[in-house]
């Protein structure tokens, strides 16, 4: 059976993006959480409302034996599902002015995203090597493409997944592994839920925030087989504010 794991699944984009490849292509969905237990099982329950099936899965993507205990775990109880599609979608904002960040703030963004990148990837794209089939899709942010004040440990964060999206399509390519990143500008969730957004609307074209539901659709649309020729891409979805 084929299964995606999508990392920090208990809320916001994560959950909106489980609920949707459960919903388009049948996978069974490994709703991965760090502490938020009961988030995560609100997730679960959407997904099988629509019909679909998961399990939770608890680790935290920072902490590379975490990762691998409980992936490898998880594979030698379920030697009959193989992990097809990986969505990299956890990560954390630590905002402030860089010269008054703390290196904590710098650190714990950094680990979350680009470290967790690396341990979770690194364990799941072994197995799609061998079967020769993958998805991988990177949530980065608009915050990597441009410059963002109060941001540059995100930036720098969501810059190095945009960057390691590229590199590792191109090791990857000829095992139809397809390796891409999805960037969103300002999308409504637990992480814009502090921020003005009549203000900030004002600089998006469209004057609106995004939807969580549009960015899932576009992930669905790049695990999907119509995606087999896009690869190394990074999609901006953020209503015209940079391009």
């Amino acid at each position: 059976m084929n299964c995606a794991l999508v990392t920090g699944a208990s809320r916001g984009l994560g959950r909106a993006i489980a609920v949707q490849l459960a919903k388009d292509h049948g996978l069974h969905i490994l709703v991965n959480y760090a502490s938020n237990q009961a988030a995560a099982e609100e997730t679960l329950a959407e997904i099988q409302a629509n019909g679909g099936s998961g399990e939770l899965l608890h680790f935290n993507v920072q902490n590379k034996p975490e990762v691998d205990e409980a992936l490898n775990g998880w594979r030698e109880k379920n030697e009959d599902k193989f992990i097809g599609v990986l969505v990299n979608n956890a990560g954390i904002t630590r905002d402030g002015l860089f010269m008054w960040m703390p290196e904590k703030d710098w650190d714990d963004v950094l680990n979350i995203s680009v470290k967790g990148l690396y341990n979770v990837t690194q364990n799941a794209i072994q197995q799609m090597l061998r079967k020769r089939s993958g998805r991988i899709i990177n949530i980065a942010s608009v915050s990597g493409m441009k410059g963002v004040a109060g941001q540059t440990n995100y930036s720098a964060a969501k810059g190095a997944i945009i960057a390691a999206t590229k590199s590792l399509s191109q090791e990857v390519a000829k095992r139809k592994i397809t390796v891409n990143a999805v960037a969103p500008g300002f999308i409504t969730s637990d992480m814009t839920k502090d921020l003005n957004e009549d203000e900030l609307k004002q600089m998006i074209p469209m004057n609106r925030f995004g939807k969580a539901d549009e960015v899932a659709h576009l992930v669905s649309f790049l695990a999907s087989d119509k995606a087999a020729y896009i690869t190394g891409e990074v999609i901006n979805i953020n209503g015209g504010i940079y391009s």
